[in-house]
């Protein structure tokens, strides 16, 4: 029982001890990043000079805070994991961080956060990495400002920039990933914010997320990866102010919708992907004041979607503004401008005197004939579209809107 009471009092002590810091450089007394680490004690500052370090498989098991000075480089040389975090409250800041091992066994990591709280990991360059920024279980932390880069070619040995697992409540602010499988990926993530970040030529997702409830996307930046957005089996998400831009190939899509519930899409543009939004089973989902700009398909709708609604949305030179495939379901579309729209406004009150039917049976030609895609722009196509919206016979008769804008909406 002393023996108890006296490690107790030790502890208690040890941690009203002010806090130091720890000068890392080749000429200082510390050398290395990794013996800082076993030097330091609760609450100390190691301060990483301008340099280049080659260690790897580094843990902190402590609260510290570690600053690098002028982006010292902590070169992992390609032989394993770099640092390991086990403890609360660690910041890790300035550091250039290269050359992560690839493993078929492990999920090798720059930087490896597991079941911590309050974490901050910002203002660092991750470089050639398998995983960059990894977080398992986590609660309270922030990643901001952080320059992810891979260089990956296939997906089955690449991995993933931002990578978080089973956690809550994080903010994932202002970061720039580039060249992963997924720039940003989430599983079982709750109340989390993904805002500010650039996803750029990752080879499957900008961003990845799986059973993950009430997060919010917002000011996001999704540019030339394989697919945009992949938004699966989720409730009660936010996207706000998001541009999906440039996301082509025959399977891609700027933003999927699998099995989404009570989800609002608002202010977000949608310019140049193969296919804007693809929605398959999704439902109460509000898409409101969007852009979708000369996309291929602005909208895809399969199977299983109930009660969307799709409103103040401007239709911009899309080759095909809406592919629909079942019953209408409780989905409505009126309201938005559709700069294909020939119709009149004689009372002059913004609104067409006619409605719009948005779905063209060319459209429902190529879905089923996708090598019919070469006739879009003869004649024939022409005169197919203007019989199917005399007499529609293939495309959903109730499918209108029926207040279509005349102006495009300032979104």
């Amino acid at each position: 029982m002393k023996r108890i009471l006296f490690f107790f009092i030790f502890i208690q002590l040890s941690l009203l001890l002010p806090a130091k810091t720890i000068i890392v450089c080749s000429s200082c007394e510390v050398k290395t990043v990794k013996n800082a680490v076993s030097l330091a004690k609760h609450g100390d500052t190691l301060l990483i000079k301008k340099g280049v370090y080659y260690e790897n498989e580094i843990t902190i098991d402590k609260t510290l805070t570690i600053i690098g000075e002028g982006f010292p480089i902590i070169d992992a040389n390609s032989k394993s994991k770099l640092f390991t975090v086990i403890a609360d409250s660690v910041i890790i800041k300035g550091l250039h961080i290269k050359n992560i091992a690839l493993s078929y066994t492990e999920d090798l990591s720059a930087i490896r956060i597991k079941k911590q709280k309050y974490f901050v990991v910002e203002d660092n360059i991750l470089e050639n990495i398998f995983f960059g920024i990894y977080i398992e279980g986590c609660k309270g932390g922030i990643i901001r400002n952080n320059k992810v880069t891979a260089e990956a070619v296939e997906e089955f040995n690449s991995g993933n920039a931002i990578h978080l697992w089973h956690s809550k409540n994080i903010k994932i602010l202002n970061n720039h990933v580039e060249g992963a499988r997924d720039g940003i990926y989430l599983e079982f993530i709750d109340s989390t914010l993904v805002q500010g970040n650039t996803s750029t030529k990752n080879i499957r997702y900008g961003l990845h997320f799986m059973f993950s409830n009430d997060n919010e996307y917002r000011d996001n930046t999704f540019e030339t990866n394989g697919a945009g957005v992949a938004v699966m089996f989720s409730k009660r998400i936010l996207m706000y102010g998001n541009t999906f831009t440039k996301n082509w190939g025959t399977a891609s899509y700027g933003l999927l919708l699998k099995e989404i519930y009570d989800a609002e899409i608002h202010n977000n543009t949608f310019q140049e992907n193969t296919i804007g939004i693809n929605a398959d089973g999704s439902n109460r989902v509000n898409i409101s004041n969007n852009n979708f700009i000369q996309n291929g398909w602005a909208v895809k709708v399969l199977g299983g979607c109930y009660e969307n609604i799709y409103i103040n949305n401007n239709f911009l030179n899309n080759t095909f503004d809406l592919s629909y495939r079942g019953s209408l379901n409780g989905n409505s579309f009126n309201g938005n401008h559709w700069s294909t729209y020939s119709g009149y406004d004689l009372d002059k009150d913004g609104i067409g005197d006619i409605p719009y039917r948005p779905v063209k049976l060319f459209s429902y030609i190529v879905n089923m004939t996708p090598e019919a895609i070469v006739l879009l722009r003869s004649l024939f196509v022409d005169l197919i579209d203007f019989s199917e919206r005399v007499s529609p016979v293939f495309t959903p008769n109730n499918l209108l809107d029926e207040r279509p804008l005349m102006r495009v909406i300032d979104n």
